[in-house]
């Protein structure tokens, strides 16, 4: 392959849609997860082009891992895809600091180090590369996620801070801010999908593909001079009012 990716949480929802749309833009990649059954559904998507390495990428040891699967599989990391991430729904008064610091490791920590592991390991010494962060809508409270908003917003300003010291590297960060998008994930928060759209100013979910796609265009050449950016997704929900709430699980 002439180009390489990491795509972590590749097993599912906008991480598979990822590394689908990567691939058929001509990269190899490597794809992360906790769960080897739908990361190996993935592979047999893309085939002998795709690797998989499972794990929790909150673990060193995982990360180290990662990449040096890419870089002996293909010899390169022209970019890095952070979207694994989870949180639970919580009122800001009855999150623990065990289940603030799970999230933060999580959403936070661990891109940061695969991050940097990257930059320093192929990135930086090879004059270039592209990370594309997954995060939460920049400019909207969402009630019930105060340890994830805070993580995600600091990738947000990691991300930012990155491109202007690595810019003179040939690196551009951006991220990518997903609303409602009909996944897995999103399903498993038993909320009436009907009752979502209709609050969604293009009054759909948005799909896994669509965001795929974003990630493919930011990893291409035609995004070759934007960095530090948060590009939200999402039908026109960041522009609502920031108090908008979702509806309530159903029950």
């Amino acid at each position: 392959m002439e180009r390489a990716a990491i795509v972590t949480g590749g097993g599912t929802g906008i991480g598979r849609a990822a590394a689908l749309a990567l691939h058929r833009d001509g990269f190899g990649v490597v794809i992360a997860g906790r769960r080897a059954e739908p990361l190996e559904e993935t592979h047999a998507l893309i085939g002998e082009a795709c690797v998989v390495h499972p794990g929790d990428i909150r673990g060193p040891e995982v990360q180290a891992g990662l990449v040096d699967e890419c870089l002996e599989r293909f010899g390169r990391i022209d970019c890095l895809v952070n979207n694994a991430g989870g949180q639970f729904t919580a009122a800001a008064e009855d999150i623990t600091p065990g289940g603030w610091r799970a999230v933060r490791r999580l959403n936070l920590d661990a891109p940061w180090f695969l991050t940097q592991a990257v930059a320093k390991r192929w990135m930086i010494p090879n004059g270039g590369g592209r990370v594309i962060s997954v995060v939460l809508c920049p400019e909207r409270g969402i009630a019930g996620m105060a340890h994830s908003s805070a993580a995600r917003a600091g990738m947000g300003a990691l991300t930012r801070t990155l491109a202007m010291e690595w810019g003179r590297h040939g690196i551009a960060l951006n991220c990518v801010a997903p609303g409602w998008i009909d996944t897995e994930g999103v399903r498993g928060y038993g909320l009436d999908l009907d009752e979502v759209a209709a609050q969604v100013p293009m009054k759909r979910l948005g799909s896994a593909a669509e965001v795929g796609d974003l990630i493919a265009f930011l990893a291409s050449p035609a995004a070759g001079y934007v960095t530090g950016q948060t590009i939200a997704i999402d039908g026109g929900v960041d522009l609502t009012s920031s108090g908008w709430e979702p509806p309530q699980p159903r029950g």
